[in-house]
């Protein structure tokens, strides 16, 4: 399944005015993150190497202890273990956020495996 229709993932609530939408493969995680105006993902770290862009909207974001107001374009890469919180500000924000690997906490949230493609088909 080389291609994901977004639209037909389930979001999850990762917190209140947050949802995500989080297809995975084998190795690597995608998570469209949409934000309601002053929604916030609270202060966390993970073992997860993450990196991420911000599509639509504006998100305040700290990784370690530098904070800074993204705008649509903007990119970042959060080494593993570090401390980071994304909050939207003036609006609502949209942002695609990748991991390596797959985060076991959201898998187990959506029970969604996008397998290998099959090389026979």
């Amino acid at each position: 399944m080389p291609f994901i229709d977004i639209d037909t993932v389930p979001p999850m609530q990762l917190s209140p005015g947050c949802r995500i939408r989080t297809p995975y493969g084998q190795n690597l995680m995608l998570s469209l993150v949409e934000f309601d105006e002053g929604a916030e993902v609270a202060p966390h770290h993970h073992p997860h190497e993450q990196g991420g862009i911000v599509l639509r909207g504006r998100l305040e974001l700290t990784i370690g202890g530098e904070t800074r107001v993204l705008e649509p374009g903007a990119m970042y890469l959060i080494t593993p273990n570090t401390p980071h919180r994304a909050r939207a500000v003036g609006g609502p924000a949209v942002a695609m956020d990748v991991f390596s690997p797959v985060r076991e906490d959201y898998t187990a949230m959506s029970n969604r495996y996008v397998p290998p493609a099959d090389p026979q088909a």
